[in-house]
């Protein structure tokens, strides 16, 4: 049940983060873990700060792009310490948790960002929920390994209660993944500045960033991303057609 979510730790600078990331996540019994472009690793300071989560740290995935890390993903959730200009869909960490096990057919990856910095706003658009975790707003700041602690308690309570309910049958087609996505949404925009309807000087990307969040919110089987994208082929073929020739002397 816990076997298809990925905890994903971006940029990290500290290995000693990542060792008691490795630590937090098999007290929680999570097995997947992965780095993208980590300043240090491996590291004799990661493996101390493990303690005994040592296979966690040997079986890391480190990833050079975050393209490469959400490619096979089909459900993207970012931790946030801040709310974002343009709202996303919203979890704490047991709404978080609740859903991911539900989901749990679902190929999953929880994302935490830099130490002192976070995820940035371009990371944070990848994602279909931000993960918020409340805090004492005098010091807001949580240390990335404890809340990756706060979000795998959360989810292996979440797993233990759904292990002792009924199962439920899974129908869902299957969820388009993080590498799909990417190139629908680079697809669209393609499409929308060959129509006119975006323009590369007047265009906000406050725009671009609620088109995204239209889409990531609706949770796009891989049928639904074939008939969209099939839609915007059709479209910009009748636009080429269209275009007035140029007149060669």
């Amino acid at each position: 049940m816990l076997s298809n979510i990925r905890i994903l730790l971006v940029a990290t600078t500290h290995p000693g983060n990542i060792g008691a990331t490795a630590r937090a996540m098999k007290n929680m019994g999570l097995t997947d873990l992965g780095l993208v472009t980590p300043k240090i690793f491996p590291s004799d300071e990661a493996d101390a700060r493990a303690a005994g989560a040592e296979d966690i740290l040997q079986n890391a995935q480190v990833f050079n792009s975050l393209d490469e890390a959400l490619a096979d993903r089909q459900q993207i959730i970012g931790a946030s310490a801040r709310l974002r200009a343009v709202t996303w869909p919203q979890l704490n960490p047991k709404q978080c948790a609740e859903k991911v096990i539900a989901d749990s057919h679902l190929k999953t990856a929880i994302l935490f960002g830099r130490e002192r910095t976070g995820l940035s706003n371009e990371e944070l658009e990848r994602c279909h929920y931000l993960l918020h975790i409340p805090c004492n707003p005098a010091f807001s700041s949580l240390n990335v390994a404890a809340a990756v602690q706060v979000v795998a308690y959360e989810l292996f309570q979440a797993a233990l209660e759904k292990s002792s309910a009924s199962p439920m049958p899974i129908t869902d087609e299957e969820k388009a993944n993080g590498e799909e996505m990417e190139s629908f949404h680079e697809h669209l925009l393609e499409t929308l500045f060959a129509i006119g309807f975006l323009h590369e000087r007047k265009s906000s990307p406050m725009l671009i960033r609620r088109l995204r969040r239209i889409f990531n919110r609706s949770a796009l089987e891989k049928t639904d991303i074939h008939i969209l994208r099939g839609i915007l082929a059709t479209i910009q073929k009748k636009t080429s057609r269209h275009q007035t020739p140029i007149n060669t002397p």
